[in-house]
Order: structure tokens, then C-alpha cells, then sequence
């Protein structure tokens, strides 16, 4: 059994090359029992995105906070409610729209999360 609270997990900022202003918590994982798995919490602050980017895994998402768009074979309006399927192999890219933090939970396989 695992319980915990995002507040009190702690997160690491993202860095490289066509990223500014994320942050990531994992959530849950492998060393908490869902063995293959891994929930992860991103926070793009404002002006924050993630690079645009491919894998080979897919990911599920769920908008928790803020707005942003989900760059996928164009660009998509997120909201907090909104979810989203990225397939493998898709090119994709997030990015805050607004003035405050744009968040979301993201589901990837465990190499996903490596």
C-alpha cells in the first residue's frame, strides 16, 4: 500500500535544450508497486514548455491546473479536466498559455520515466 500527498512530494526541475520552466513529481512508481508504470505531476510555470519531442511510449494526461496548449499533429486547447492520449512515436509538445502555472498528471510505461 501507498498513500501520499503531492504536497509533500518532492520535485526536480527539468532542464536542456527546448525546455523553460518545468518541474516534475513522480507520483507513483515501480518503488511504490505499480510495477510498469509511472504517474508523474508536471507544472509549467509561466511561459513554460516542454520540447517538442518523440518516443516510443505513449502517454495518458489529465489537466489538473491552468491552460495550455498540447502541440500533437496541431495544436489543442487544454483546460483543467482535460485529457489527452499521446501516442508512441507522435511528435508532441506542451506549453503554458496563461498567467498562472499550467499543471498535469501524466501516465507513462516505466521506460517512459527514465
Amino acid at each position: 500500500m501507498y498513500i501520499n500527498n503531492v504536497k509533500n512530494i518532492r520535485g526536480v526541475t527539468i532542464t536542456g535544450p527546448g525546455v523553460a520552466n518545468v518541474s516534475k513529481q513522480v507520483l507513483v512508481s515501480p518503488s511504490n508497486g505499480w510495477d510498469g508504470w509511472v504517474m508523474r505531476h508536471f507544472t509549467l510555470g509561466r511561459e513554460g514548455y516542454s520540447p517538442r519531442h518523440s518516443h516510443p511510449w505513449p502517454h495518458i494526461v489529465y489537466v489538473t491546473a491552468g491552460e495550455g496548449t498540447l502541440f500533437l499533429d496541431n495544436d489543442y486547447l487544454l483546460e483543467p479536466g482535460s485529457v489527452a492520449y499521446v501516442p508512441g512515436d507522435s511528435d508532441h509538445q506542451f506549453i503554458n498559455r496563461g498567467e498562472k502555472d499550467f499543471s498535469f498528471i501524466c501516465i507513462v510505461p516505466e521506460e517512459g520515466d527514465k
